[in-house]
């Protein structure tokens, strides 16, 4: 282990990672978190498993009550798998792929605009990230949960490309779906993040901004690195 990543888990930083679907996030959060020895947090997988469980129980995202039981009746965990993936827990049952389908891409879109919603995710997430050494990726880590992260990344790329790249994963699981519908898709995503009344996709003034489009995940990696041993 290198001097920078020692300091790193000597600090016990708390490192905020935003940005629109398709950006890389989830990927590089979870390799970034394994080099530098922290905990890594996916905040955007905490609000699909919700909405799996919200469409499971057929209720209505009119129903603020409805879907404050929905929330607190769910019990999320990460665990790591002997291949060194990490599985999403609800309640014991793993989720890992019925909470990617395009159609919980969507409500959770939805359900991510419910004031009710954020509030009990946003607190179970500053709970378990208010110690450090953990790395947050999400949509509105530096800007809401963690407005005082010590590092913050926000990693974008153009919407083909991220529509691309959903594609080629949609494609490798054997969903029926055309590049086009999946770049749309993630375009209409992007409004609904962006134009939602709470906790709105956008940029922390003191984000770091990273266009992952013509990148490397190592070549990614390498920048937040050498970022974070400046921050030190």
């Amino acid at each position: 282990m290198n001097c920078a990543r020692e300091a790193v888990m000597k600090n016990g930083l708390v490192i905020a990672i935003d940005g629109p679907s398709g950006a890389g996030k989830s990927t590089i959060a979870r390799l970034l978190a394994d080099r530098i020895g922290y905990l890594y947090l996916d905040t955007g997988a905490m609000f699909r498993t919700v909405a799996l469980m919200i469409k499971r129980a057929g209720v209505s995202l009119d129903d603020d009550d409805a879907l404050a039981g929905v929330c607190r009746g769910v019990k999320i965990s990460f665990v790591r798998s002997d291949d060194g993936a990490y599985r999403v827990m609800a309640n014991n049952e793993d989720v890992s792929e019925a909470i990617r389908t395009p159609e919980i891409s969507m409500l959770t879109s939805r359900i991510s605009a419910k004031k009710v919603v954020r509030e009990i995710l946003l607190q179970l997430q500053r709970d378990i990230g208010s110690t450090g050494r953990v790395v947050l990726e999400g949509r509105d880590i530096g800007t809401v949960v963690f407005p005082d992260g010590d590092v913050k990344f926000f990693l974008s790329a153009h919407p083909e490309e991220r529509g691309r790249r959903r594609f080629l994963e949609l494609s490798a699981k054997g969903e029926k779906i055309t590049l086009e519908k999946t770049i749309s898709e993630v375009i209409l995503r992007d409004a609904q993040d962006e134009q939602r009344e709470h906790a709105p996709l956008r940029r922390a003034e003191d984000a770091i901004v990273i266009d992952t489009t013509h990148l490397s995940i190592e070549e990614i990696l390498a920048k937040m690195e050498g970022i974070i041993k400046e921050k030190l």
